[in-house]
């Protein structure tokens, strides 16, 4: 592994999971309560013995620069490093990235001064848990130049994906990027041919690629160099490399979730609370997911009703009820107060007087006041919902902008603004 370089991609400006990315870049968005998106694909990179590290991104990168700084210091005795790259201005370029290949482009002077053999391309996205090691023995095995992994997958989802098609050896024969009515029918194969019964093969007819690749060192400079125009991976480069170069599908049959709009982030998110066994696990001692230790007290909970949650550490939630929710770290719940079907990220930091049973009525603190009702809502970093707040949804509205009230609508889910104020009695 130490002749694999990663690059992660950031992402554009994040609009599917905005409001969420108004401040921060889309790696930069927590999740479950105390890890970011990107801490997914670094902690992956981490146990696969992945420590060569680069984060290609362009939108709000300070509070994803200050994230990586404080959670990944390798020793100073390894090569390894976790290292973000902001688009930039060059010589050669003075644009913004205008796709994956083309951020890739931008910083190709850097990546081939590396003594490596292959470059891991990844997303920044993702919910998943993947050991590279055998991504990468596979592609080694096969000779391949490019490596794409690759999942079975139903037509309903199947067009928000590049498609394609193999042999019987695994090669890529046919490629097409988010296919649409009859060009998404001809897609259609035989699952079987990756190791599906015929009951999954018949359910998911269609083979997708999940954005990960790997790519032969000289491989990806060649088709990076040749043609300046082709600025995507999925859309460009792949498509066109089919024909030429050895490409293989590696099978990836586990958890996967695209978390880029803000209904699928809602989803992943509160379907870490299932019981008995949720599709996605964080309690894997082998595999763990690494993120900044932050050195919190325990949450408190005093006289709570709590089911079906996540609860991060150095909340403080008193006498209230709390069901199939994920509280992020220092989330502070007032009496009374029921929170249903929600996610709260959190604060970025404590209030003096935290732990008062009393608060001036002047003052209105971070966190969720007495008697307020919180159903289906995604509540973003350090906002202040007062006392008697319902936020239900009462209309079933499933899109709004109210960003001077302090929330968006987004797939009927009520998306509370970073840093919000949502006054006494309010009704939403």
């Amino acid at each position: 592994m130490k002749k694999v370089l990663a690059i992660i991609l950031g992402g554009g400006a994040g609009t599917r999971l905005y409001p969420l990315t108004k401040l921060r870049a889309k790696p930069a968005v927590s999740v479950a309560g105390k890890y970011r998106l990107i801490d997914i694909p670094v902690s992956n990179c981490i146990n696969s013995e992945i420590f060569k590290i680069y984060i290609l991104t362009q939108f709000n990168s300070a509070s994803l620069n200050r994230h990586i700084a404080r959670a990944y210091n390798f020793s100073g005795f390894t090569e390894g490093f976790v290292e973000v790259l902001a688009a930039q201005q060059t010589p050669e370029s003075q644009t913004w990235f205008q796709g994956t290949a083309d951020a890739v482009r931008q910083y190709i002077q850097l990546f081939e001064d590396w003594d490596v053999n292959e470059y891991l391309i990844l997303s920044g996205d993702h919910l998943y848990r993947m050991d590279y090691r055998k991504f990468v023995k596979r592609h080694r095995d096969t000779k391949a130049d490019i490596t794409l992994s690759v999942l079975p997958i139903d037509e309903r989802r199947a067009s928000d994906f590049g498609l394609m098609k193999i042999d019987d050896a695994g090669r890529v024969v046919d490629f097409s990027e988010k296919p649409k009515g009859q060009a998404l029918k001809q897609m259609a194969v035989d699952t079987t041919i990756l190791g599906l019964t015929p009951e999954q093969a018949e359910q998911e007819p269609y083979i997708a690629s999940m954005g990960i690749y790997i790519f032969k060192k000289d491989v990806l400079l060649n088709l990076l160099k040749e043609s300046l125009e082709r600025t995507d991976f999925g859309k460009e480069i792949i498509p066109d490399a089919s024909k030429e170069y050895n490409i293989q599908a590696y099978l990836f049959n586990n958890y996967w979730e695209d978390i880029g709009t803000i209904e699928a982030f809602y989803n992943a998110n509160l379907a870490l609370t299932k019981q008995p066994q949720p599709p996605f696990s964080f309690y894997d001692e082998k595999y763990p997911i690494y993120t900044r230790a932050r050195y919190l007290p325990p949450s408190k909970m005093l006289d709570c009703q709590i089911s079906e949650s996540m609860v991060a550490e150095g909340c403080i939630l008193k006498n209230c009820r709390i069901h199939h929710s994920v509280l992020g770290v220092r989330s502070r719940v007032e009496e009374d107060s029921v929170i249903e079907d929600t996610l709260i990220m959190g604060s970025d930091f404590y209030q003096p007087f935290i732990e008062c049973q009393s608060i001036d009525d002047d003052f209105m603190p971070i966190g969720i006041g007495k008697k307020s009702i919180i159903r289906r809502v995604i509540v973003d970093k350090n906002a202040r919902i007062g006392n008697y707040v319902k936020i239900i949804n009462k209309d079933n509205v499933q899109e709004a902008n109210r960003e001077q009230q302090g929330f968006y609508i987004r797939s009927g889910i009520v998306v509370v603004l970073k840093n919000a104020i949502i006054p006494d009695n309010t009704v939403i």
